[in-house]
């Protein structure tokens, strides 16, 4: 892992979605960045394991983002272990619907993805919002994806998630303002990790041609900006989209 660019000690961070893949990486640039970190997932053991791995400035809360209840009871465990929260990333998201046309998704898929990736976004960021208007410096960064910039087709149940969480991290910048809180987003391109090895080799084709960095993305292509939008010099930035992706898409 590449020398961390901003230092973030003292940092009291919650990931998402971080036992494995961009939420692992995530918490290991923090980690090396100074951060106390709360690892939360679904997958307790691999989730407990990295704590356990990474020692003293870290810790796992067990939290299904499908379940409003866990939501709540996870996040006050993390406040609560961390001694506060001044940045959360809302990582957690599910796919579930890739290689499937619009007329074969299944509504139940459909429901779920939402759930997941839209309203865990939400109920995460309300449960988070207290602790990270008190520590005055208050940063939230949402994962959005590509996939909704340039309109991925047979992936639509993901695809319109991520376009609702751009939409929400608009919104939620400008309700949160007045916490002192910055609310943005990024989206990374197709990233070489666990949750991607089921994309077809066309799909990963498909995007090296078209970046105009042409070679596979890697999660630590994404971490510099994560932790830029959670560092103290991005506290005038809030509402934005940065795309991380080599120029497969650009604003």
């Amino acid at each position: 892992m590449a020398t961390p660019v901003f230092s973030l000690d003292g940092h009291k961070v919650l990931v998402t979605g971080s036992a494995r893949g961009l939420g692992e990486s995530f918490v290991r640039a923090l980690h090396a960045a100074g951060a106390q970190v709360a690892i939360s997932d679904v997958l307790h053991e691999r989730g407990e394991a990295l704590a356990a791995e990474l020692g003293a400035r870290a810790c796992y809360v067990p939290m299904d983002l499908d379940d409003p209840a866990a939501i709540e009871a996870g996040v006050a465990l993390a406040a609560s272990r961390l001694g506060g929260l001044d940045g959360l990333v809302n990582n957690g998201a599910i796919t579930n619907s890739g290689g499937k046309t619009f007329d074969q998704l299944d509504i139940d898929v459909w429901d779920r993805v939402m759930r997941v990736n839209v309203r865990g976004t939400w109920l995460v960021t309300r449960a988070a919002q207290p602790h990270l208007a008190a520590s005055g410096r208050g940063r939230v960064v949402n994962l959005a994806s590509d996939t909704a910039l340039w309109g991925a087709p047979r992936l639509l149940a993901y695809v319109a998630s991520k376009g609702a969480v751009v939409s929400m991290t608009r919104s939620l910048a400008r309700e949160l303002g007045s916490d002192g809180i910055t609310v943005n987003a990024i989206a990374p391109g197709l990233t070489l990790v666990e949750a991607t090895e089921y994309v077809p080799a066309e799909r990963h084709a498909h995007y090296l041609q078209g970046r105009a960095i042409q070679r596979p993305q890697i999660p630590d292509d994404v971490n510099a900006a994560v932790l830029f939008l959670l560092s103290r010099e991005s506290g005038f930035i809030t509402g934005q989209l940065l795309p991380v992706n080599g120029g497969f898409v650009m604003n």
